[in-house]
């Protein structure tokens, strides 16, 4: 299996300093000290480009389309849209529309008196990632499951089916082409959509409209891949739990030197305790183990975990990451303050 797995990573969004640690607004420092991000002193790598502010909703992640438009997403608490688009250096605006990113019943319900994400199969609930592919299409993937406060807790609901989704949009027109849904089999109400990737290769599918990798960063040990086939709309998962894909416990991230662990009213000290963050497909897209739909083929889970295989420490928790077509893999490395470029050396089998 030819796919490049970036394990743990994401640790530092949902980290909360320790106490005292002085944090600023902005995280850039005119010198370097004991408590202070370093300085990029510009001998080496091209100069840093400051290209947007943003000032009212923090981002998740952002695409790029060939026309150079910029969209991002916000995970869902109180913002008042999840996917935008990048109107000037200092604002975004919703997108495609203020209406698509509010459900008329809101973001979340309560059935037998348990609070679910928003079963809206037609509105942005919670925005994850985003992925613009050679067609100039954005996918939208919607995890369903926003963060909400009851009784001044902060917590996030399971999800419903009909949240959790992948929507492609059309570029062109600024409309939704296709929505897909997932049905509980394959995404579990504490199952946590983080990422995807796209093999578009006519030959990967008997439908021939290729296939969406997506990974599910469970909080609760259920992680994995979960696979869409975008032609029929089929979907199913693979390396359900392996160990590649769990947390690793009582990892402890850092930022500056500073420990970060998960804080929670009348809680002790926690840990992360989301596995697999993202993945990145090598330029060869040899993927044909985790392609093979376990529902058809009875051998499709253990050959997909016989493939799986070490590729080595990174160096740190990474967050976020993605790769070219020379092989390279650019990692975000909040730890260092820097980013990481692997270089993939493929091996050929037989």
């Amino acid at each position: 299996m030819k796919l490049t797995l970036c394990i743990e990573i994401g640790l530092l969004s949902h980290a909360v300093a320790q106490a005292n640690f002085p944090v600023a607004l902005n995280s850039t420092f005119g010198t370097a000290g004991s408590r202070n991000v370093r300085i990029d002193t510009g001998t080496y790598g091209p100069p840093v480009e400051e290209y947007h502010y943003f000032y009212d909703q923090w981002p998740i992640g952002l695409a790029v389309s060939k026309e150079g438009r910029v969209f991002t997403c916000y995970t869902r608490g109180t913002y008042a849209y999840t996917l935008g688009e990048v109107i000037s250096e200092t604002a975004e605006a919703a997108y495609p529309s203020l209406e698509l990113n509010t459900p008329p019943r809101g973001l979340s319900n309560v059935s037998n008196g348990i609070t679910f994400g928003s079963n809206d199969e037609s509105h942005f609930i919670s925005v994850q990632a985003l992925y613009v592919t050679p067609d100039d299409t954005l996918w939208v993937l919607d995890t369903g499951r926003p963060t909400i406060t009851q009784e001044e807790k902060i917590s996030m609901p399971y999800a419903a089916p009909g949240g959790p989704k992948l929507v492609a949009i059309n570029l062109t027109t600024n409309s939704i082409n296709k929505t897909y849904t997932l049905p509980p089999t394959v995404h579990y109400p504490d199952s946590y959509m983080n990422d995807l990737r796209f093999d578009l290769r006519p030959n990967v599918t008997e439908s021939g409209g290729g296939i969406a990798y997506i990974v599910d960063s469970s909080n609760e040990g259920r992680t994995g891949f979960i696979m869409i086939d975008l032609a029929t709309g089929e979907s199913w998962r693979q390396l359900n739990q392996h160990p590649s894909t769990q947390a690793i416990s009582e990892d402890v991230p850092s930022y500056n030197g500073i420990p970060f662990y998960l804080r929670q009213q009348g809680h002790p000290l926690g840990f992360q305790e989301e596995g697999l963050d993202g993945a990145e497909l090598d330029q060869y897209g040899e993927t044909r183990y985790l392609r093979a739909n376990p529902n058809s083929d009875p051998l499709a889970n253990k050959n997909a975990f016989d493939k799986v295989r070490n590729l080595g420490q990174r160096g740190g928790n990474a967050n976020g990451f993605t790769g070219d077509s020379l092989g390279n893999v650019y990692m975000l490395m909040p730890e260092h303050n820097a980013i990481f470029i692997y270089k993939y050396a493929r091996i050929v089998q037989g």
